[in-house]
């Protein structure tokens, strides 16, 4: 199309990246900033929209060169052919979290240090993620939802990097933003991220409005994979990943969905970062053949080191204890539980567990009247730790302080509960580095555990949440009912690496 007076053409944003852009990180870094086919496709849909574009939503998914994108785009506003349009203007770029905020700046900081041209006009400012063009006057910075507001700024360009982090419709920092372009002409707002995991989600609300074409000057474009197809075809990852097999390992790839297909734990994930799809990060712990394929009988323990988890319930709820100990390489799993015998057929009826049937076949002890009698479980702790080698106990400490006076009056002592008894947290930090050697042995068949239908019940119930950073937990909120087993199971597998030999009978006597 013939360029327009005071309009910014899609070609002139591509000559600006190639020609002042360099790789700022990655196994290219320092070469010449090329953008792929589909890269200039979506920068010429966005710059050469008839009706002129107010809000463009690009949405594909991770590892394809969003945040870098972003970060080309940015310095083309800043000292490019749009900043000569619009002296003197303020952009910014958004993000939810502090260190994806950063990222977007440091990508773009190294760009200016790379580039001749661009460091001769660009100041970088560190400390407050700023860069400056003097010259024009325009000035970028970097902002977070967990540092700053954005009220009283008024920008003319917006990145807003990874919006789909957002839960539910609404976010501060988006909103402040997005209501702060009012004093300019022709903002344009700029959202790169991958898929949010709900419907209800801010960036969810955005794309289907988008996609309904309510609004000429708002664009998007979705590269998802659809629902119904094979979610571990190459074809179907290939459309959610438009740089599969360029500056996105295809090798790498394929291997996350091989690592999904095998472990539905991690199905959910895959399909939201991987395939773009809105999907909610919550799955079962572990495959149920993988689980069932480790149901070989549980051998004697007696002669071998062992370490436990103790999950203490509410007083009217499940109790967990679990025994893992080693024998010929294989992690041999032993475990009890308790709840309160009476009102145990109606508690039965009401979850629809036969937890009536499992007490009359001895896989779950129950303790006189209507809770849990922590004496008689400090009591079942004493003969377990004179008939095993127990070197380590992991505890949650929600509980502990009641169960602890039972314990020093069923024998042991302060020295010995210090030795022996580990406190245990329950958050990312504790459980996921837990949760992975569990997995680990599991996936590689190095457990038995005898098909305890009430361990089993437990670790099919469990759901896997995950934070930003990767680490993952146990969530009893989003589980389908009770997991104490598998928590107490994770917490013996998480002190076991952790444990050393302990002359137990020595200490005992």
């Amino acid at each position: 199309m013939p360029k327009q007076p005071n309009r910014v053409t899609g070609n002139d944003i591509i000559h600006f990246i190639h020609g002042n852009c360099f790789i700022p990180e990655g196994q290219h870094v320092g070469k010449p900033f090329i953008l792929d086919n589909w890269q200039q496709r979506e920068i010429h849909r966005i710059y050469d929209n008839k009706h002129g574009t107010r809000r463009a939503i690009l949405s594909f998914a991770r590892k394809n060169g969003k945040t870098s994108l972003a970060a080309c785009l940015s310095l083309a506003h800043l000292c490019g052919p749009p900043a000569k349009y619009h002296p003197n203007s303020q952009l910014f770029s958004a993000a939810q979290s502090r260190d994806q905020a950063a990222l977007l700046f440091s990508l773009a900081s190294k760009m200016v240090r790379m580039s001749p041209t661009l460091s001769a006009v660009v100041t970088i400012r560190e400390t407050s993620k700023e860069l400056i063009c003097a010259e024009l006057g325009t000035k970028y910075r970097a902002l977070s939802a967990e540092a700053t507001t954005a009220f009283g700024l008024s920008p003319v360009f917006l990145v807003h990097d990874e919006l789909g982090q957002v839960r539910g419709p609404r976010s501060s920092l988006y909103e402040a933003l997005e209501t702060a372009t009012g004093a300019h002409e022709n903002p344009l707002s700029i959202i790169i991220s991958t898929q949010a995991a709900t419907d209800s989600d801010l960036l969810s609300i955005l794309i289907d409005d988008a996609l309904a074409e309510n609004d000429p000057h708002t664009l998007v474009k979705l590269y998802t994979a659809p629902v119904d197809d094979d979610p571990f075809d190459e074809q179907t990852i290939r459309k959610a990943n438009p740089a599969f097999g360029k500056f996105l390992s295809s090798k790498e790839v394929l291997s996350m969905a091989q690592d999904a297909k095998r472990m539905p734990a991690r199905e959910a994930e895959y399909r939201n970062l991987i395939l773009n799809q809105r999907v909610e990060v919550s799955n079962p712990f572990i495959a149920p053949q993988i689980w069932k394929g480790c149901g070989g009988a549980v051998g004697q323990l007696e002669n071998t080191t062992c370490y436990a988890g103790l999950d203490l319930s509410e007083t009217a709820d499940l109790t967990a204890l679990v025994i893992v100990g080693q024998i010929d390489g294989k992690w041999h799993v032993q475990p009890t539980f308790w709840m309160p015998g009476e009102g145990l057929y109606e508690r039965s009826v009401a979850a629809r567990v036969p937890f009536d049937m499992w007490a009359k076949e001895g896989h779950l002890l129950t303790t006189p009247g209507k809770s849990i009698s922590y004496e008689h479980v400090a009591g079942y702790l004493r003969e377990q730790f004179n008939k095993y080698k127990i070197s380590k106990l992991a505890f949650d400490r929600w509980n502990f302080k009641h169960l602890k006076p039972w314990l020093l009056k069923a024998g042991f002592s302060e020295y010995f509960i210090e030795q022996h008894f580990v406190e245990f947290g329950q958050g990312m930090a504790s459980m996921s580095p837990a949760l992975r050697d569990l997995e680990q042995v599991l996936l590689e068949g190095q457990v038995a555990h005898g098909n305890h239908p009430v361990l089993q019940m437990c670790v099919f119930n469990s759901v896997v949440v995950k934070d930003d950073a990767g680490n993952r937990k146990l969530s009893k909120k989003r589980s389908a009912g009770r997991i104490d087993g598998a928590v107490a199971l994770t917490m013996a597998m998480g002190v076991a690496p952790l444990g050393k030999p302990i002359d137990v009978e020595a200490l005992i006597a």
